[in-house]
């Protein structure tokens, strides 16, 4: 067996058990407060951390300010409850136009 092979295997018997173990321990085991208050937190930051990683850089380097323009595009448009597919399109109306007159370039 590869090593390859091996680690798709452990990936995936590790996987299975992370999602075996939310049902065996419901209702067994409760978190305090202060801890559900602090994963909720740290979800919000690890999203917000992949977002300005995903708008912002692009090969190590700045991505430009078109795709930064276009995530707040999309941003202001989630947040005025726009439909899923007008807040996509948008965002991706607002960077290629920006892209189309030059702005885009990091």
């Amino acid at each position: 067996m590869s090593a390859t092979v091996a680690a798709i295997l452990v990936l995936a018997a590790g996987t299975y058990a992370f999602r075996l173990v939310g049902p065996a321990l419901h209702g067994r085991v409760t978190l305090p407060d202060r801890v559900r208050e602090l994963l909720t937190a740290g979800a919000v930051v690890l999203l917000v951390a992949l977002l300005a990683t995903g708008a912002l850089t692009e090969g190590g380097g700045f991505a430009g300010w078109a795709r930064p323009a276009g995530v707040l595009a999309g941003a202001a448009l989630a947040w005025r409850r726009a439909p899923f597919a007008v807040v996509v399109l948008g965002a991706a109306g607002v960077t290629a136009v920006l892209r189309a007159v030059g702005v885009g370039v990091g």
